[in-house]
């Protein structure tokens, strides 16, 4: 039984003339006849009643339309999935991110492509950094969003947003009477700190600003993700120093103050291997992230 066939038995099922049929399907009568008889040698059943004036359904023809007319259908549509995964329109992409990233960069970009990618489905891991690129490198991720870049040749990447570090101060602290915090006021101030280890990027970035600006604060503990540093300082433990992004977490009794020290900043990357078989991940850079950096380069 093949595609053919079922076009031919359809046809003339919904025609109830060769004739017509046949002009239908821009194509003689003769080799019409031909592709039913094939039809119903394949299936040993007749579907068409036959005569010199008239065209008649059987009852195993009527029966075999519905299934004829869903085999047709699922095809076509099986033939569209084709093309839009080729094209980039349809598939899947495991994308990679840092905590931070969920704040504000991820979401947007998770709703932009249910908007212009709706047949794309994005699956989210969240990872620290070094852990994103070990799996980027490994196969394991399409594409991941993070602070550092794994030391890798076969990688492709794009800088997606550089943010400013701000200072993090629970309510009532001396601090808020800054209108921008210069970093000798963290001298001997309680003071809580990324991880070496886990929050490694911040940690080694705020260490060498305090360390040339010549300020040793009074490291009262330290803490691997922005949320539990935030949860820290809200108890009045002490101040830190983390991206303007944690903002959107709202977090009630915590201010944020800017730093007087303005290039003092955190960036963002998208990377992914250059030699990749996945369109849907083109289509993702081409229409999601593309415009997204051309929108903030205008603003």
């Amino acid at each position: 039984m093949e595609l053919r066939q079922l076009e031919c038995f359809v046809a003339v099922a919904e025609e109830l003339h060769f004739g017509r049929a046949a002009a239908r399907l821009c194509m003689t009568q003769p080799p019409l006849s031909r592709q039913i008889r094939l039809l119903e040698q394949g299936l040993g059943v007749t579907l068409l009643e036959r005569s010199s004036r008239v065209v008649a359904l059987t009852a195993a023809g009527r029966s075999f339309l519905r299934d004829a007319r869903h085999l047709l259908a699922y095809s076509a549509r099986a033939a569209s999935s084709a093309r839009r995964a080729s094209g980039g329109e349809a598939g899947h992409i495991v994308l990679g991110f840092t905590a931070v990233a969920a704040y504000r960069l991820m979401p947007d970009w998770v709703m932009k492509a249910r908007r212009v990618l709706p047949d794309v489905d994005i699956e989210l891991r969240e990872r620290v950094s070094t852990d994103l690129g070990r799996l980027l490198v490994a196969g394991e991720l399409d594409a991941m969003l993070a602070r550092q870049l794994p030391r890798h040749e076969g990688l492709a990447y794009r800088l997606i947003a550089r943010e400013p570090l701000v200072l993090a101060v629970p309510r009532k602290s001396p601090l808020l009477a800054y209108p921008a915090v210069p970093l000798r006021a963290l001298h001997r101030e309680p003071f809580v700190a990324y991880a070496p280890s886990e929050g490694k990027y911040f940690h080694e970035r705020i260490a060498g600003a305090l360390g040339l600006a010549g300020v040793t604060p009074d490291i009262v503990q330290h803490a691997s993700q922005t949320h539990t540093l935030l949860g820290l300082v809200r108890a009045g433990l002490g101040v830190g120093i983390v991206p303007d992004s944690a903002r959107e977490l709202r977090m009630e009794g915590v201010s944020f103050l800017p730093l007087a020290q303005k290039n003092l900043t955190a960036e963002i990357y998208l990377a992914w291997r250059s030699r990749h078989d996945n369109p849907a991940l083109d289509a993702f850079i081409e229409r999601v992230v593309e415009p997204s950096l051309k929108r903030r380069q205008r603003l």
